[in-house]
């Protein structure tokens, strides 16, 4: 069994959606990031960077417990563990973590840093708006050139880099995105969209989500509550 530590933020939803497309069985655990459980001493045994999502999986690699944080390892691990998502060969496994590695440092910190300065910030600082803003049309256009030319982002089969990915742009609104730019893009998104275990996937937790805007939020997430918690 393992254990689900989670929100329901793009990063928390790429686990969700993993863990329903591999049908492995799960155990959900809300950390709630706007009232500060991400901070609790049992949550951080498990997730040193007290970021969501982190796992506990009873059954590890030699049979004995093991626990996981940063949603890129998790998948890789969850791929690893049940043979999906990640083709076998060398060649083809590291065009899919190529891919993943640019979610994590690229697609989730730019299109993060558009949702602050775009929605969160108590300042709307111009600069910045315009600053992140344009990185994810940069961002996008990237994705949407590799869509030109294959069929997924990974490669020829879907994998935990379309997981990864997927996420983060149902918010495109937010972004500043208008999706006549990226047609080969959206064709993606729709196709993931349509999959029963992404929709399952995006529903967890989703009842327990509020808007993130009041200050003590603010003080969790972007504030000095970020290490005065600690």
């Amino acid at each position: 069994m393992i254990d689900l530590y989670s929100w329901p933020t793009p990063n928390g939803h790429k686990v969700h959606i993993m863990l329903e497309e591999c049908r492995l069985p799960y155990r959900v655990h809300p950390i709630n990031i706007g009232t500060g459980d991400q901070f609790q001493p049992e949550f951080l045994k498990i997730s040193p960077n007290n970021k969501i999502p982190a796992i506990v999986d009873s059954e590890g690699p030699d049979g004995k417990p093991i626990s996981l944080f940063e949603s890129g390892a998790i998948l890789t691990y969850l791929a690893a563990k049940t043979g999906k998502f990640l083709p076998k060969s060398d060649r083809a496994k590291f065009e899919v973590l190529q891919w993943l590695m640019f979610q994590m440092g690229g697609v989730g910190p730019m299109l993060g840093q558009a949702h602050h300065f775009r929605i969160y910030a108590p300042e709307k600082i111009g600069y910045a708006i315009d600053r992140y803003t344009n990185e994810a049309k940069r961002v996008y256009g990237v994705m949407n050139k590799r869509l030109e030319s294959s069929p997924w982002i990974g490669g020829k089969s879907y994998s935990i880099a379309d997981i990864a990915i997927y996420p983060w742009l149902r918010s495109w609104q937010n972004q500043g995105i208008d999706w006549t730019d990226y047609p080969a893009l959206k064709t993606w998104f729709d196709r993931i969209s349509e999959r029963p275990a992404v929709q399952r996937g995006v529903q967890v937790l989703a009842d327990a989500r509020k808007p993130l805007t009041d200050d003590k939020a603010r003080h969790h997430l972007f504030g000095a509550g970020q290490h005065s918690k600690r």
